[in-house]
């Protein structure tokens, strides 16, 4: 354990120094200057948060991806396909309205929607597209065929919103596909369909071990956008306090007391569920539960020290980044923009997850170097675009239409393992640290800009664009493996051709 620990250690602080010492070195620039007690707070803010990842990621190994499998395999093998829909709505439901990140987007639209309402709408649409997900593991349809469906109708009820002046709400709604899967599903989410995958086996179980989160995550878009349409009233947002000012240990025990608040109930939650199955259906040893028990544990700690230094140390810093850098230049904030999210992206606790269950059920064929490659240059160019967004403030439709029109048109050409991977990477990228790292860059550069009063309209879908990009990055990397095989296969080709009658052996 202590060896797992120490290892666990070296790839957070390889995740969360290179967003560290990017911002701290900025700090000593004219282009956005912090004063020694907010660097020394950023500072410790990332020492912490390196240490809440790692835990994270150890939790995470040792109780939600075998929990997650556990339920998949059991519920798959009883052969009951009605019985495991309503378990995997109810799971959905529960492990969605149970998120932390979800809290924060309901928060934001408390003039308009009630959030008790929004948040189960919300994790009634996960619910729903969790249901889905599991009946397209068991049918083994294409998951480029059901996101263009999907992804059609969204489009189509957003045109509906446009036209019934509910434009505000548009970024709100596709930012709240990336916030719901959040460090909390992932992890489970992902885990059950590998084990009903691995279960129900068949030539492309590998293959259909992903595109849970894809689809998961169209859910909340399309509960978000048909509640817009019923809104009534106008939709304000009050800007948070960002400052550092009155800072005190009373301050961090009260984060870290709300931080745990928040995760303590979203565990329990999954925990009592669970404790459901297991009496009813599972029946595991008490040893298996007590591996399961202490993992839950790391995992508390971790998200717990992990939300904390970010509401603490990166938030405030993220928003006075975004302030300070837009009164420089646009061009001095979309690109240190770029840089930030290339390497913020790092930093995501569920980004491992995925990552190293890509490369575990590929075999090596798509490594973890391969994955956070494309996403960090998925995700740096997804927070640039959305800064020149914010510049000339145009609607978010310009981007997504586009960019989900290419990553469909992509998936027709690509293998579909990498079809999965890349939609689940979209949701998986848009995890915390962007909702409380980059979207206060965002708003700070946007109230500098344009006003308090824009910030609704072109800050938010910051988490919608982060959630876009990997789907063309990492389909490009299918298309170029594509294109690579097949010229090598057409060179040997034309070497055997062109091979002279002397290197051809006869047998008499």
């Amino acid at each position: 354990m202590k060896k797992a620990i120490v290892n666990k250690l070296k790839e957070s602080a390889f995740s969360v120094l290179p967003v560290a010492a990017i911002v701290l070195i900025v700090s000593f620039t004219p282009l956005a200057p912090l004063t020694w007690a907010e660097r020394g707070v950023f500072a410790a803010s990332a020492v912490f948060l390196t240490v809440g990842m790692a835990l994270f990621n150890l939790g995470a190994d040792l109780s939600m991806s075998p929990m997650g499998e556990y339920v998949g395999n059991s519920l798959s093998k009883s052969g009951k396909m009605r019985r495991l829909l309503v378990i995997a709505f109810f799971m959905g439901l529960l492990i969605t309205v149970a998120e932390p990140d979800l809290a924060v987007l309901s928060s934001q639209v408390r003039t308009v929607m009630n959030p008790t309402v929004l948040t189960l709408a919300i994790g009634g649409g996960v619910g729903i597209f969790l249901m889905i997900a599991i009946a397209k593991i068991y049918s083994g349809k294409a998951l480029s065929t059901l996101l263009l469906f999907f992804y059609m109708l969204m489009f189509s009820l957003a045109a509906l919103a446009l036209q019934m002046g509910k434009g505000d709400l548009l970024a709100l709604s596709f930012d709240s596909g990336g916030v719901t899967t959040g460090p909390v599903t992932v992890p489970f989410i992902m885990a059950l369909g590998i084990g009903i995958a691995a279960t129900v086996g068949g030539k492309k179980a590998s293959e259909s071990s992903f595109g849970t989160i894809a689809l998961c995550s169209v859910g909340p878009i399309v509960a978000v956008l048909i509640l817009s349409l019923f809104s009534k009233g106008t939709l304000t947002y009050e800007m948070a306090d960002y400052s550092m000012e009155g800072f005190s240990a009373g301050r961090v025990f009260l984060q870290l007391w709300t931080s745990a608040k928040e995760v303590g109930k979203s565990l329990l939650l999954i925990a009592a569920f669970f404790l459901i199955l297991q009496f009813i259906f599972l029946k595991l040893s008490w040893r298996t539960l007590l591996r399961l028990a202490i993992g839950l544990a790391y995992t508390f700690t971790g998200l717990v020290l992990f939300l904390a230094a970010a509401a603490l140390g990166f938030m405030p810093v993220g928003f006075k980044l975004g302030t300070e850098l837009a009164g420089r230049s646009p061009a001095w904030l979309t690109g240190c923009a770029f840089i930030l999210g290339m390497v913020t992206v790092l930093a995501e606790p569920a980004v491992h997850v995925l990552n190293g269950q890509v490369e575990a059920v590929t075999s090596g064929a798509i490594t973890k170097r391969q994955m956070m490659i494309a996403l960090s240059i998925g995700v740096g160019i997804s927070i640039a675009l959305s800064v020149i967004r914010i510049v000339f403030g145009f609607s978010i439709l310009y981007y997504l239409i586009p960019g989900y029109l290419i990553s469909l048109g992509l998936s027709l050409f690509v293998p579909g393992i990498y079809t999965s991977i890349a939609f689940d990477s979209g949701g998986v990228a848009s995890g915390p640290l962007t909702s409380s790292f980059i979207l206060p860059l965002a708003i700070g550069a946007c109230a500098t800009l344009n006003g308090p009063e824009s910030v609704l309209s072109s800050a938010f879908g910051v988490v919608a664009m982060v959630a876009m990009t990997p789907l063309i990055t990492i389909q490009t990397l299918g298309f170029r493996s594509i294109v690579k095989n097949a010229l090598r296969r057409r060179a040997a080709m034309k070497r055997i051709i062109s091979a002279d009658d002397a290197q051809i052996i006869y047998f008499e």
